[in-house]
Formats: C-alpha cells, sequence, structure tokens
C-alpha cells in the first residue's frame, strides 16, 4: 500500500498558534513538507485545486515542478486537477513537463471538482458540469496515448493531426479518476480501466463497497485486470503521538473549517458527538496514534475489498507548521512501515 499526503496549500497559524502566517511563508513552509515527506520515505504527495482566497493551489502544476526540484522519490501529483474547466492539452503539457522534472515522477488525479469557482472564472457553464468533463477526459486520453491528435468535441477546437509536446519521460503518464459518491463516475473509471482515487471526507468508509463493487464490476466487463484497476482512498487526518494528542490538536480546527463549509453547502455546524463517531472505528476520519490510525486504514481496506493507496489531508485545521512537520514523521516512520509489513 502506497502511502502520502494531499494538500490544498491552505492558509497555517503561526508555529505558536498566533496570527495566520503570510502566503509567501505559507508556501515555503508547504515545499519543506514536501521536501519532508520524500526524506522519511512516503511514496506521494499530492496538491489539490481551488481558486478561493483562502488556498494557494489554483497552479498545482507549478507547486509540484518546484517540490520536484527539492525531492529525489516521491511521487508528485494533483489531488485532484479540476479537468471541466481546464484546457486537457495544457494539463498534459504542464504535467508532461512536470514529469521531464522529476525524472518519472509525475502523476494526474483528474475530477470534475467539489467547488465549483473555477467554472465561472474560465468562463464555463456549471450546468455542463458532467458533460464538460467527459469530454476532456477522453480528450486527456486521447493526448496521452497519442503524440499527434486528430479529435473533435463540443466545447473545444478540433485538432487536426496535431502533435501535442512535450512528451513525459514515463512511457504513460499515470492519470487517476478522482470521484465522490455518483455511481456513474465509479462505473466510468471502471469502463476506462483507470486507477480510482474516492474522496471519503465523512460518513462511514465501508458505504462506499458498493460503489467500489460497482467500479471493479465495470473494469472487469471491459477486459481490464484486478491489477490495473487500482482503488486509492483519500481521507482527512492526521496523526500524533497519541489519540488524545491528536484529537487536543485537531479537533477545534477542524470543526471550525467544516463548519464554514457546511454554511456555503447547507450542511449543519459540526459537533463535538459527531467528531467522535467519525474517528470511531467506522468513521472517516483518520485521527489518532500511529497504531490506531494504521489499524483503521487496514479496516478500511478491508472493507473495500483492499485499497493501493492512502492519502492523508490534514491542512484544514489550520495547524501550525511544526504539528504538521512531526505528523507526517509519524506517518513515514510509524504509520507506513506498520501498514507495508502487512
Amino acid at each position: 500500500m502506497e502511502i502520502g499526503i494531499d494538500s490544498f496549500a491552505s492558509a497555517m497559524l503561526s508555529n505558536d498558534g498566533g496570527n495566520v502566517i503570510s502566503a509567501v511563508d505559507a508556501m515555503s513552509q508547504l515545499l519543506e513538507r514536501i521536501e519532508f515527506a520524500d526524506q522519511v520515505g512516503l511514496d506521494v504527495f499530492g496538491i489539490g485545486e481551488h481558486h478561493r482566497k483562502e488556498f494557494l493551489d489554483s497552479a498545482p502544476a507549478v507547486i509540484l515542478a518546484a517540490a520536484a526540484a527539492r525531492t529525489k522519490t516521491i511521487r508528485l501529483t494533483s489531488a485532484v486537477a479540476v479537468l471541466s474547466a481546464a484546457d486537457p492539452v495544457r494539463v498534459f503539457q504542464n504535467f508532461a513537463t512536470l514529469d521531464l522534472i522529476s525524472k518519472g515522477r509525475a502523476e494526474l488525479v483528474v475530477g470534475r471538482g467539489s467547488s465549483v469557482e473555477a467554472f465561472p472564472l474560465f468562463g464555463f457553464n456549471l450546468q455542463e458540469y458532467d458533460e464538460l468533463f467527459i469530454e476532456k477526459l477522453e480528450l486527456l486520453l486521447t493526448i496521452r496515448e497519442n503524440e499527434f491528435v486528430t479529435w473533435s468535441g463540443r466545447y473545444r477546437a478540433p485538432l487536426r493531426n496535431q502533435p501535442i509536446y512535450p512528451r513525459p519521460l514515463q512511457a504513460e503518464l499515470p492519470v487517476w479518476l478522482g470521484v465522490g459518491g455518483t455511481p456513474e463516475s465509479f462505473a466510468r473509471a471502471g469502463t476506462l480501466g483507470l486507477p480510482l482515487m474516492v474522496a471519503i471526507i465523512g460518513g462511514e468508509t465501508h458505504r462506499f463497497r458498493p460503489l467500489v463493487d460497482l467500479y471493479r464490476a465495470a473494469g472487469k466487463k471491459a477486459g481490464f485486470s484486478p491489477d490495473q484497476l487500482k482503488v486509492g482512498l483519500h481521507s482527512l487526518g492526521y496523526v500524533a503521538n497519541s489519540t488524545a494528542e491528536a484529537i487536543d490538536d485537531y479537533y477545534a480546527g477542524y470543526a471550525e473549517t467544516m463548519t464554514r463549509i457546511g454554511r456555503e453547502r447547507g450542511w449543519p455546524p459540526v459537533t463535538r458527538s459527531q467528531f467522535d463517531a467519525q474517528i470511531g472505528p467506522k468513521g472517516a476520519l483518520l485521527v489518532g496514534g500511529p497504531d490506531e490510525v494504521a489499524k483503521k486504514i487496514r479496516a478500511h481496506s478491508e472493507s473495500l475489498g483492499g485499497i493501493s493507496r492512502v492519502t492523508f489531508q490534514m491542512d484544514n485545521a489550520g495547524l501550525a507548521h511544526d504539528k504538521l512537520l512531526r505528523s507526517i514523521e509519524l506517518i513515514g516512520t510509524h504509520v507506513a512501515p506498520l501498514l507495508r509489513a502487512n
């Protein structure tokens, strides 16, 4: 099982728990965390994509390219790239360039995006949310497979035997499909034989098993082997020396952030009882001490029929840089070895 970190490059507190630090310092610290994740042996680091004041990840390929120059082995990926509101040609070119800079460590996780601010920003109709993604995913995969591309669609000018450069170092640039909870997305990933990254940020993880089974069934029907049908899990999480310490560090910032997001989406405010349920055995949050979190990830993997990758998204609670570094260290030196041992 591959173990990694995802980040939305969100606003952070100073190390003394005081004011929010500057954007320059936040970016510097993010790059330090990616470098440190590489040093402690984690497998992958992902950068999301948002176009909001509280995040610095509007250009994930740029952040990842900066990280590529400071790392050696860790794989570098989007988490996710909002393909519906992007040009697939430029997305491919950006990540093919990242692949050259990183000497073959680039990946893409693409999705429709749970935040919708990119659609009006880049002039797309939100009502065509799914149609845009289907067409643009088709084009991205066509570009991945062909140096010279002939293609036409509804939302972009046609390509007529057009060469697209640069080509990545890897023979095939890895493209994962990031999904939330719609059956159509799971079935689509299976039909295309794409590895699946499931974002589960709430509820009980085992309830996604029917959707994962749908993915595997669609992939099998399309002729893909079980080895090709990888399932990854993206979860909110934080690891400290003990579960009590993790809760003390994480809860207040998590509750504030998720309550703020919830106001935009019509969710009720986060309560402590809800949080306690989420860090329980079946809940989605990976918050606790190393042994407890490793045990929970194993249980999640079993409940989903086996997972190939798990990534922690931990900068959603406003935690200071030193606490995030310590959490990355514990994940790399304690959680990951426990999971790789079985």
